[in-house]
């Protein structure tokens, strides 16, 4: 279909399917949306509880943490916190997000019923473009 026919058809007739990603804007990430390799691994954290900073680690780790570990000693007298993989790590990580929108109309005329479909994860963006794209192949049969 070439621009003239398409133009044949009212700018409502189309849906137009976007992923933006806003420059200087960051949000707070899991480890698993940034590939953390702490998360993906697991790590350990070595602490010396002879000071008060490690002695308020340890307590940390202990009783407010909330992560799975393993606690042992080394020969040295530090203490060894191993967390497994596949949970949070202590580190507060950023990303860039990405919008997943849909609008009515096209590119060359516009939105002009202003509709806008935000998804909030990719796959439901994905999932509802293959929709639309299966729908149209049928509208094609039927002629």
């Amino acid at each position: 279909m070439n621009r003239a026919d398409r133009l044949l058809l009212p700018a409502a007739a189309y849906q137009t399917y976007t992923i933006a990603q806003p420059r200087d804007t960051t949000v707070v990430a899991a480890c698993e949306q940034v590939g953390c390799p702490q998360w993906r691994h697991g790590w350990d954290s070595v602490i010396d509880e002879r000071t008060e900073l490690g002695a308020s680690q340890a307590a940390y780790i202990r009783t407010q943490s909330r992560r799975t570990f393993r606690e042992m000693k080394t020969d040295a007298g530090l203490t060894v916190f191993r967390f497994e993989s596949g949970q949070r790590c202590f580190a507060e990580h950023r990303t860039r997000p990405q919008l997943f929108a849909v609008r009515d109309g096209d590119a060359a005329r516009g939105n002009p019923t202003g509709r806008v479909r935000k998804h909030t994860r990719p796959t439901d963006w994905v999932e509802d473009f293959g929709e639309n794209q299966l729908r149209l192949v049928e509208e094609q049969r039927k002629g």
